[in-house]
């Protein structure tokens, strides 16, 4: 594995540079590396800097937050410079914005801030803490899961390794053996996830309809399903709202969306049926039957595979300002519509030489900015997880 930098750092380190004005909040899923990139941070940071896990210390112990904070401070005193202290998955501790709050004005009140960097894998738990106590005083900073260039430059990945293996760093040197992949990926990643980053932290009164509901979004990513017929694929499924609050869940832990379908100007039907998005395609082929090779010879599941693929590369920008819809009239679809800054895009993907009928009708109702058919005779699969999406419009 070749050691990379992700462009996250650099923008980190420069707001170290700035004087103390913000919390720095680093949100994002696990195993995206946001560990290694605050480890980086603190090798070349010109402070003293100390690293911290809330990972397992009790949920209730305040003490121990506030005394890693006073060795920072004494810390800043003998150094008489800036100390930066980060404190990793934060949301574990409750009422953690509250202690945070009361320690950040003391120090501001008493003109000795300290750099403070949080970082959390629960998006949705870590945003509830910063808008309930820390309004105005922190910057989010959001790490999505790596890119495919990112992939092929720390371990040559290829465009079709990355769109079957996806990219987890961290499961990358087991995917000459698949099975291990798999299990690694199932086990180590997504239980983990599941359990740590929402039953443990959120009140789910029907967790085996959570995973259940995650592991058939997950089979069925860069597919529409209605929840008519995902309610009855699944047992207990109770009603829409819930299904749709798991998935909502889901969604913040960075591991399945429901992207809704586009509507141009109206208000979007929230009753619509969602399509199911993986941000990440090892969770979708991780419960394949099938192995690479496999999936390869079978043009419509590899057609499945590459579309879902399109779909993670675009959500990994999601926090830059592009929202990703589908679109779909009748029989005709287009795979994705991409917004931003008030333009639109149309995206259908195809690995095959087919027609793209609902691109063409989507345009004469819609009038898109920019309309693509990804297909080996133009713009390929290939060339869009290439691109940033910026570069479409």
């Amino acid at each position: 594995m070749k050691k990379i930098q992700r462009a996250h750092l650099q923008l980190l380190a420069k707001r170290l540079d700035e004087p103390v004005q913000f919390i720095q909040v680093l949100a994002g899923p696990r195993q995206v590396g946001k560990t290694t990139l605050v480890r980086q941070l603190l090798d070349q940071a010109k402070q003293a800097g100390n690293y911290f896990s809330a990972d397992a210390v009790a949920a209730g112990n305040h003490t121990w937050l506030e005394n890693i904070w006073n060795q920072a401070r004494i810390e800043q005193k003998q150094a008489g410079r800036p100390s930066l202290l980060v404190i990793d998955e934060i949301q574990k501790l409750e009422q953690w914005s509250e202690k945070v709050k009361q320690l950040w004005d003391e120090d501001r009140n008493n003109n000795q801030p300290i750099r403070l960097i949080l970082l959390g894998s629960s998006r949705l738990l870590l945003q509830q803490g910063l808008t309930e106590s820390l309004a105005g005083r922190f910057e989010l900073t959001a790490i999505p899961h790596w890119r495919y260039k990112e992939m092929e430059e720390a371990f040559g990945f290829t465009e079709e390794e990355y769109a079957w293996f996806g990219s987890y760093p961290g499961a990358a040197h087991l995917i000459k053996d698949e099975q291990r992949w798999k299990a690694y990926v199932r086990e180590s990643l997504i239980e983990t996830a599941i359990s740590r980053d929402i039953l443990q932290l959120t009140r789910i009164d029907k967790p085996a309809l959570l995973r259940k509901l995650f592991e058939l979004g997950s089979v069925y990513s860069g597919q529409l399903l209605s929840y008519t017929k995902l309610m009855g694929q699944l047992q207990d499924a109770g009603n829409t709202t819930t299904l749709a609050h798991y998935l909502n869940l889901l969604g913040s832990a960075g591991l399945l969306g429901g992207l809704p379908k586009f509507a141009g100007e109206k208000v979007r039907i929230r009753s619509s049926s969602p399509r199911f998005q993986v941000y990440n395609n090892a969770l979708m082929n991780c419960y394949s039957n099938l192995n690479w090779e496999e999936a390869k010879a079978k043009p419509e599941i590899w057609g499945r595979i590459v579309e879902s693929a399109v779909g993670t590369h675009f959500l990994s920008y999601k926090d830059e300002g592009f929202e990703l819809t589908y679109y779909r009239e009748g029989d005709e679809e287009v795979d994705y519509v991409l917004s931003y800054k008030g333009q639109f895009i149309a995206i259908e993907v195809k690995t095959g030489n087919q027609e793209g009928r609902g691109l063409s009708l989507f345009a004469k109702k819609f009038n898109p900015h920019r309309s693509y058919l990804i297909s080996p005779n133009g713009l390929r699969w290939q060339d869009i997880i290439k691109l940033h999406p910026k570069e479409l419009f």
